[in-house]
């Protein structure tokens, strides 16, 4: 986990800057995807100590605690206190989703199997979409996805002269599906 430690008003030593890594990546335990950190460290009218954190993980999964104390230290271990006490929540809140989840899908499956077999020639669409393709070559055809916010495009290639179809995979990248003949 990559922790950026930011400091105002307050000279960020690396006694401070070890503190801080120590007691947040202890928080790691709690999410497996814990993309980032960020620690905020900053002193009010010279009296007051304030520690924030901000963890970011995936699956939409943010925890911010900010914490106010007279000794710096203190306020980060109350800040460190106050995400794991968030991120225990989150966790467990998840899980019951989950389970939750899974339960029904399963109850699902189980009573349509029960009612209803298909025939497996028994294909219905519900809708049938003519599209005029134009020629264009991938860039274009993701540049013109990416426009219209599809998440796939047909169109036709300007070398090959055939149908092809370009996609947006999960990892943002993209794939191109082109025709062969088969042998």
């Amino acid at each position: 986990m990559e922790i950026k430690v930011t400091a105002k008003n307050i000279k960020l030593t690396p006694a401070i800057k070890q503190f801080v890594q120590a007691r947040v990546n202890k928080l790691e335990n709690y999410f497996d995807d814990v993309v980032w950190a960020q620690v905020l460290l900053s002193v009010e009218k010279k009296i007051n100590q304030r520690a924030e954190i901000i963890i970011h993980a995936g699956r939409k999964n943010t925890v911010s605690a900010s914490a106010v104390e007279h000794d710096l230290y203190k306020a980060i271990d109350a800040a460190v206190t106050k995400a794991e006490a968030q991120m225990k929540k989150a966790k467990s809140k998840s899980k019951s989703k989950r389970t939750i989840t899974k339960t029904a899908a399963v109850e699902e499956m189980a009573s349509f199997g029960d009612h209803i077999l298909l025939p497996a020639n028994d294909v219905k669409f519900s809708v049938i979409k003519q599209v005029e393709v134009t020629p264009m070559n991938p860039e274009d055809a993701a540049y013109e996805m990416e426009r219209l916010g599809y998440s796939f495009w047909m169109f036709l290639d300007e070398d090959s002269k055939q149908i092809n179809l370009i996609f947006k995979r999960l990892d943002g990248t993209y794939g191109l599906i082109k025709p062969i003949k088969k042998k």
